[in-house]
């Protein structure tokens, strides 16, 4: 330690209690680091009392981080850490052993776990370190009794020095066992190759297994691109047809022009009819007794039954034509129907007063081959939802196919209310069919009973909403065909 030059000759040093740092001294010019005065280097002298000072100030241990709760001066921290405290990292006393311990748990590795410590073999009961213990009674110790090379059951050959000549004796006087013994180990050879033989004619007859279901799985790949082939020729088929049914619709709707013309027609015989009706009245009531006017009459009766038979052919006609054409125009084979309802608030009133409580959709299809259904609607609600909620329901027809489809039906259908804005949150609702329900096995009647959800959409929410618009309302209903059989 280092006194100030400036505090020895009594001068002012605003720090003179300071230590004079050493490097400055290196200098050409050192000077003082607290008062920044001149030093001369032959008059730098140690400063016993502030060593005094410093070494008797009150510390903790370096190890208290460790657990160390000591308290002590400076100067006596290195005796304490050299002799006293039990949380200092030491070496272990053994020269070969690297480990460091703290001093309260030498005695234990030291006694314990020091891989390096003495231990007692089991055999020659000398002293040997732990980490060589097995080595020394696998390879070493002389008194370890060893078993004969051949395997037999004589195990009293010590492993020491005469331990070849030992083995040179036993094996001149054990020839017999040694040779039984080399017997059995031939037999259990032959045994094995035996087995292994064995196996590979098994796996011989495995490979050929193989061999023949790869060929079979071959032909099933050929047989099934075939199908494929076939399918792509039916896929083109269907396809010309629905072409040609689009040509059809085409042909109908030019058939059904003169139709419609036929029943304006047919609106003006009606008129033609009344007009002949009141000439025959009024020519009965002028001269009924008169053969030329009862003959005229009986011609215009003739004639007024013809022209109502010829009307009412029209009629059916018309009618029957009118539905095929609606059918063709709106049918689809896909499984999903999109239902467009008109003058949703006549048809509301109408049911709300008793007149029409529920329309039926027009059918659609699974496939060209495929199911027959219908959507059923409530607009003022049936059940539990009659007067506050729109009743919605599926319907099972009997169709041309139903003797190829699988009965009773099981795919999951869903039920939905289009929403016309621009938010499009459709309200929906989907179900699995009950297998066990007559609403879902084979048609014996033109339809089954309605399956579907009475309480659909509150008619609150349908009217305040964005669901009708133009007073229209679109029902969507979609059928999963993914996992359905070609009938």
């Amino acid at each position: 330690m280092l006194g100030c030059n400036a505090a020895r000759e009594n001068r002012t040093c605003a720090l003179s209690n300071v230590f004079a740092v050493c490097s400055p001294l290196s200098s050409s010019s050192p000077k003082c680091t607290a008062c920044q005065e001149g030093i001369i280097k032959d008059k730098v002298f140690k400063d016993n009392c502030c060593k005094r000072e410093i070494l008797a100030l009150q510390i903790y241990c370096r190890n208290e981080g460790g657990g160390c709760t000591e308290q002590l001066t400076l100067g006596h921290l290195l005796v304490h850490l050299k002799n006293d405290c039990q949380f200092e990292e030491l070496s272990c006393v053994r020269a070969d052993c690297k480990e460091k311990v703290l001093r309260r748990d030498l005695r234990d590795h030291v006694e314990k776990a020091c891989k390096y410590r003495e231990a007692t073999c089991n055999h020659c009961k000398s002293q040997v370190p732990m980490i060589t213990l097995q080595k020394h009674e696998d390879t070493e110790c002389p008194c370890v009794v060893v078993s004969c090379p051949h395997k037999c059951s004589v195990q009293t050959l010590l492993r020491s020095e005469g331990t070849n000549q030992q083995i040179k004796a036993h094996e001149a006087s054990s020839a017999v066992q040694h040779v039984n013994l080399l017997k059995e180990w031939s037999n259990s050879l032959e045994k094995k190759v035996s087995l292994l033989q064995n196996e590979s004619v098994e796996k011989n007859k495995s490979i050929q297994s193989l061999h023949n279901q790869i060929c079979s799985f071959e032909i099933e790949i050929e047989r099934q691109k075939e199908m494929l082939r076939n399918n792509e020729s039916k896929i083109l088929h269907l396809q010309r047809v629905i072409d040609s049914q689009a040509e059809k619709l085409k042909e109908l709707d030019k058939e059904i022009r003169p139709f419609r013309q036929n029943w304006e027609e047919a609106d003006s015989m009606k008129s033609s009819v009344e007009s002949l009706q009141n000439r025959v009245t009024e020519l009965e009531s002028v001269d009924k007794s008169a053969g030329q006017a009862a003959r005229n009459t009986g011609l215009l009766e003739s004639q007024l039954s013809r022209h109502d038979q010829m009307l009412s052919v029209h009629d059916i006609r018309l009618a029957d034509m009118d539905l095929r054409f609606q059918v063709l125009e709106t049918a689809s084979y896909n499984g999903v129907l999109i239902w467009k309802i008109r003058d949703y608030k006549r048809r509301k009133q109408e049911a709300v007063m008793g007149k029409t409580l529920s329309l039926y959709s027009q059918p659609f299809y699974t496939g060209y081959f495929g199911y027959k259904m219908c959507a059923r609607v409530y607009l003022n609600g049936d059940g539990m939802g009659k007067g506050t909620h729109l009743s919605l329901f599926f319907v099972i027809m009997r169709g041309e196919y139903d003797a190829l489809l699988p009965w009773p039906f099981k795919q999951k259908v869903t039920l939905m209310l289009m929403d016309q804005g621009s938010s499009r949150r459709h309200l929906g609702d989907a179900f699995k069919p009950d297998p066990n329900s007559s609403s879902f096995k084979k048609p014996t009647g033109e339809m089954n009973i309605a399956s579907g959800c009475p309480v659909f959409v509150a008619q609150t929410v349908l009217e305040n909403g964005t669901y009708i618009k133009d007073d229209t309302i679109f029902i969507k209903v979609i059928v999963d065909t993914s996992d359905l059989p070609d009938p």
